[in-house]
């Protein structure tokens, strides 16, 4: 999910001008000098500015009242909305949390986990690609009938802000299996297979769960997905709603790409199942991408930025 420094110049103790008239007074310290003078104002200097009040005297020679630091009490609330800023804006643009409701990711995420979800990328142009854990708004409905949490003021409140995973029910998080131009098929138990590959899932596959489900719901079907949408399916296969089963719905159980909310990168709570969600590896064998890749970013920001910073640093030796 800069500071400005106020420097404190130095003077001649005002102490020692006690008693002499104001306009015999030595010009304060921070009057402006010209390049290349000493900073103790000696004989020959061009004083620019008019301003002859010696440091540490007011107006008249009198002395200067030092002013009081701020109380920590008063400075509390600036903290504190400086830390709800900062805190929304990482949730809005960066981070967010999200708490798993259901088993049917399992065992990849169990029910009442806590999971960060990469939201930075897609503002860089990125789409979601095959094996990624997504999390995405609710297409068409899917949620019907599922039961929903009532957040009191300040669960809603933390969550808003990003301190909280969010109390939002109409989000759901799949694995994504096929993108668009993907032609994905399930016969009998499986093996799935994507543009003609068959995919090795018992990484992360529910033990004791077969890859497709023999029903006339949806569990057997070939589907092509179009392009700017994606396919998605839960771990547990005999128990997660998704694409399979939304095949009626106005988009035939495809999941719009500008629904998707981000990626889940991390397991973050509980602390005893702290863990990454990585690509599995058979979604990178050779043959898989039948089709172009479509959109997204051929490499990650990091790398655009460091190649945009090739021109500016010649630019700048060029002027030199």
């Amino acid at each position: 999910m800069g500071d400005v420094a106020v420097g404190a110049r130095s003077g001649h103790d005002g102490e020692e001008h006690r008693g002499r008239p104001a306009e015999s007074a030595v010009p304060a310290a921070d009057s402006a000098v010209t390049p290349g003078s000493d900073s103790g104002a000696a004989e020959g200097d061009r004083v620019t500015s008019e301003d002859t009040t010696a440091e540490g005297q007011g107006p008249g020679g009198t002395a200067r009242t030092p002013k009081k630091p701020r109380s920590f009490w008063k400075e509390l609330p600036i903290l504190i909305g400086i830390a709800l800023v900062l805190a929304l804006l990482i949730k809005t643009f960066l981070v967010q949390a999200f708490s798993i409701p259901s088993d049917s990711m399992q065992n990849t995420l169990q029910q009442g986990d806590r999971v960060l979800v990469d939201k930075l990328t897609p503002w860089f142009g990125s789409e979601p690609e095959r094996g990624e854990v997504v999390v995405f708004h609710d297409p068409d409905n899917w949620l019907a009938g599922e039961p929903t949490t009532d957040p009191n003021a300040l669960q809603a409140f933390l969550s808003w802000i990003g301190l909280m995973p969010s109390a939002e029910e109409k989000d759901l998080i799949k694995r994504v299996i096929g993108v668009g131009g993907d032609t994905i098929q399930c016969k009998g138990t499986g093996p799935l297979t994507v543009n003609g590959k068959a995919l090795n899932e018992q990484d992360y596959v529910y033990a004791g769960n077969t890859p497709c489900s023999q029903d006339d719901q949806g569990g057997v079907f070939k589907v092509k997905v179009p392009e700017g949408y994606i396919w998605v399916m839960g771990d547990h296969r005999q128990n997660s709603r998704d694409s399979r089963y939304n095949q009626a719905d106005k988009h035939h159980g495809m999941v719009p790409v500008k629904d998707v909310v981000g990626r889940a990168v991390v397991v973050a709570w509980p602390i005893n199942r702290w863990a990454t969600l990585p690509v599995p590896d058979t979604f990178d064998q050779s043959g898989l991408n039948a089709q172009p890749a479509v959109g997204g970013l051929p490499v990650a920001p990091q790398g655009l930025a460091l190649a945009g910073m090739v021109p500016v640093v010649w630019w700048r030796r060029r002027k030199q």
